[in-house]
This record gives C-alpha cells, sequence and structure tokens, in this order.
C-alpha cells in the first residue's frame, strides 16, 4: 500500500454554509468569499431556442446515422468511460512544454481532437482550442461558466454545455453550428430550482452521433441539435451519461440514484443509493456498471439494475471510475485516497493524498494511473500502486489530464491555465 501524506480525519460533507473550495459545497453550488452559492449566470445568451418538451420520451424520426467520436474525444475516452488515454505517462517527472490562460477554473477535463487540436472549457464561459505547441487557436464564447468536458465527433463537430442551460456545436474553426436549451428553468434566477437546467453532465457522443448529456433530465440530442427524448428526473444530473453496448444509457442524479435508459428513452430501472449521485458511471468489458455515490461507497451493478456489491472509502465519491486492462476499478474519494479494487469489490491497494480527490483517475497505454488532487498536484501511479512521480500546480486538479499520443500531457485545473507537459 502507498502513501504519500498523512490525511487528516474530516467527517463525512454535509451541506453547509462556510467553505474553503467548490467540493465544500453541493453540486452545482460553488465557493465564492468562503460562502456556497449558487452559480449566477455570466450573461442572458440572446437568441436562445424555445425549451423542448420535458417528461416523456419523444418518439422522433430517425435523423440518419453520422459518424460518432474518435478514440479519447470525450470524458472517460470513451462512450463506457473506461478512463483510457490516448498516448502513454513518462516514468520520470516531465517537464512543462507551455501554459496558456484560458481565462478562469477548468472542472471539465482537456479533450484531444483527431488533428490534436486541444479543447478545454472554462469557468470563464469560454471554449478554447490550442494547438499542441500552445498557440491559441480560438475562443468560443458561452453564456455562463462551463463544467463540461468538451466532446469531439469524427467530423470535428466540438460539443460542449454550460451553466446557460444550453448544449453548444461549435465547428472546428470556433463557430457556433447551433445551440439547443435543455429544460425551462429561469437562467436569470438564483437557487436549486435556476441551476438544476444547467448542462454539465456530459456530453457523451454514441456510435450514431446521438449526443447524451445531463441537466434537469437525461437528454439525447441529434447531431442536427433536435432534441431525439429526454426523461425527466427529480433533481440535477450533474453525472456525465455512459453508454452501454446495447444502447442504454447510465447516468447517476442528485436524487441519489442512477438511472438506466432504454435507447427510445424509456426508463429501464433505477438503483437508489444513500446519496448524491454526482459521479459518472463506468462500464466494463462485461456490461458491469460501477459508479460512486455521496454515501462513500463505489457500487457494481449489472445491466438488469441488480447491485452485485459495494465498497466503503472513507468519504464522498465524486469523480467516475477509470478501468485497467486487467480490470482493476481505479476511483478516488473526497477522503483523500485512490482506491484499486479487484472486479469483486476488494481493495487491492490505497494511495493517499494530502487533500481530496474529486478527480476521475485516467490510464495511460502504458498502465500508469494519473489523478488530480485539491493537494494542487497530479500524481502518477503505477499499477502496483507505486508513486512514479508528482508534479506542483498553482491549484486543484479535479479534471483528468489528456495523453497525446506522443506522450505529452495536458492539464487544466483552479489555476486558470491548460498546461503541457512532455518528458
Amino acid at each position: 500500500m502507498g502513501s504519500l501524506s498523512a490525511l487528516a480525519c474530516s467527517g463525512k460533507q454535509t451541506p453547509q454554509t462556510a467553505c474553503a473550495k467548490d467540493v465544500d459545497c453541493r453540486d452545482p453550488r460553488i465557493c465564492e468569499r468562503g460562502v456556497c452559492v449558487d452559480p449566477r449566470p455570466l450573461a442572458t445568451a440572446p437568441g436562445s431556442a424555445a425549451p423542448p418538451p420535458g417528461g416523456a420520451a419523444d418518439a422522433s424520426t430517425a435523423k440518419g446515422s453520422v459518424p460518432g467520436s474518435p478514440p479519447f474525444a470525450m470524458f472517460g475516452g470513451d462512450a463506457r468511460h473506461t478512463g483510457r488515454r490516448g498516448g502513454p505517462a513518462p516514468l520520470r517527472s516531465p517537464k512543462e512544454a507551455w501554459k496558456a490562460s484560458v481565462g478562469g477554473p477548468v472542472a471539465g477535463s482537456p479533450t484531444i481532437g483527431p488533428d490534436g487540436t486541444i479543447y478545454v472549457a472554462s469557468h470563464e464561459g469560454g471554449l478554447y482550442a490550442f494547438t499542441p505547441a500552445g498557440v491559441q487557436k480560438w475562443r468560443f464564447a458561452m453564456g455562463d461558466r462551463s463544467w463540461s468536458t468538451p466532446a469531439v465527433a469524427e467530423d470535428g463537430t466540438i460539443y460542449v454545455g454550460s451553466d446557460d442551460d444550453h448544449l453548444y456545436a461549435v465547428t472546428s474553426d470556433g463557430k457556433q453550428k447551433w445551440k439547443l436549451r435543455l429544460g425551462a428553468c429561469d437562467p436569470k434566477g438564483f437557487g436549486p430550482e435556476s441551476s438544476r437546467c444547467d448542462v454539465d453532465g456530459g456530453p457523451t457522443i454514441g456510435p450514431d452521433g446521438t449526443i447524451y448529456v445531463g441537466g434537469d433530465g437525461i437528454h439525447a440530442v441529434w447531431p442536427d441539435g433536435t432534441l431525439r427524448w429526454k426523461l425527466a428526473t427529480p433533481e440535477h444530473v450533474a453525472s456525465t451519461p455512459a453508454l452501454g453496448a446495447d444502447g442504454t444509457v447510465y447516468a447517476g442524479c442528485q436524487d441519489d440514484a442512477l438511472y438506466a435508459v432504454g435507447a427510445d428513452g424509456t426508463k429501464k430501472w433505477e438503483v437508489r443509493t444513500g446519496g448524491d449521485v454526482d459521479a459518472a458511471p463506468t462500464i466494463a468489458a462485461n456490461g458491469t456498471i460501477y459508479v460512486g455515490s455521496d454515501d462513500a461507497a463505489l457500487y457494481a451493478i449489472d445491466p438488469q439494475g441488480k447491485v452485485l456489491w459495494k465498497t466503503l472509502t472513507g468519504d464522498d465519491i465524486r469523480g467516475g471510475a477509470a478501468l485497467g486492462a486487467d480490470g482493476t476499478i481505479y476511483v478516488g474519494s473526497l477522503d483523500g485516497r485512490l482506491y484499486a479494487l479487484t472486479p469483486d469489490g476488494k481493495v487491492r491497494w490505497r494511495v493517499a493524498a494530502a487533500d481530496k480527490i474529486a478527480a476521475t483517475p485516467g490510464v495511460a497505454t502504458n498502465h500508469i494511473i494519473l489523478v488530480g488532487a485539491e493537494d494542487e498536484h497530479l500524481y502518477a501511479i503505477g499499477p502496483d500502486g507505486t508513486l512514479l512521480w508528482l508534479l506542483a500546480l498553482a491549484g486543484d486538479v479535479d479534471s483528468t489530464p489528456a495523453i497525446a499520443r506522443d506522450g505529452t500531457i495536458y492539464v487544466a485545473g483552479d489555476d486558470a491555465q491548460l498546461h503541457a507537459f512532455r518528458q
């Protein structure tokens, strides 16, 4: 068992007024000047589309299939969110090649497009595109901050969500293709009923190009920007939907449940947990779904909705899990530890950071696990739990690094910078 530092004991997080960091607040609330507040819109986006119908599934006709996403070009690396990265991680601590400002903290992960362009969304309200040399190609303005990990389709379209309640489609040269308002919340409002329509749970691209995203429910959107279907949920969906081999969509909700939705938008089942499910589900090759909850447990659930096992950690699990080539499950906890679990839920090892881990781990092609922490470090850990190296940044790292085929690591966090590290 590895240990990087002693971790101070702390009780389970509960909603509170005082805070030090965003993770001290219940999503989607954020920490501003020591107080948990609901995020205010930066601006009301003009020309918003009319709200789509909510509630029952939309029986739209087929829109024609389009290519899905290239490998590693969305949250979790693929629609199952296995956590696989696109290249190897260095065995020794890499050096910073460049860094570029993105105007505000980054909660979603950087994404690498098929031509090597790096995309990242910021709390400043912009979607940025950079060349591998660190040159900014363009900035696309959204109407509010974004928690989203951009997803890139094979035709180069970038999909990204915003707290202005819209899902955006952006061309590879930074122009708006379309935007779709999801939900009927008041974008000028303040409080849970306003923020429940924030589009921060995704997007995930299916093999036919359908985009799956959270908000005031679980949405499926055709590539032309029209609603395919929507399953309304009692509370906000901040979880990034995952897609099973049979087309079933899995997403967590802040009503303490994981939902399974059929390809036609019909609810198949729900599994109740003891807390909000903000973590993204991860789907193994055999169809088993792994998902964390604010009840401090990681759940393994079969495709029929039966809980196979749950393993407790010391605090809430907000990030998704990642899968090793041998089936090992890697997941972080707000107790400040990265856990490695066997496929039957036994703890193989755990490694402690100096502060909370809200990030989703990533697994490099050479099996090294990368994970960020709120101690302002990025950690590289071998599959046996050995610390290989760590990098100090100037802010919390709550996102998953992207790795290019040449081994360049792209990482962003609360320091409002996109960093590139190379051996």
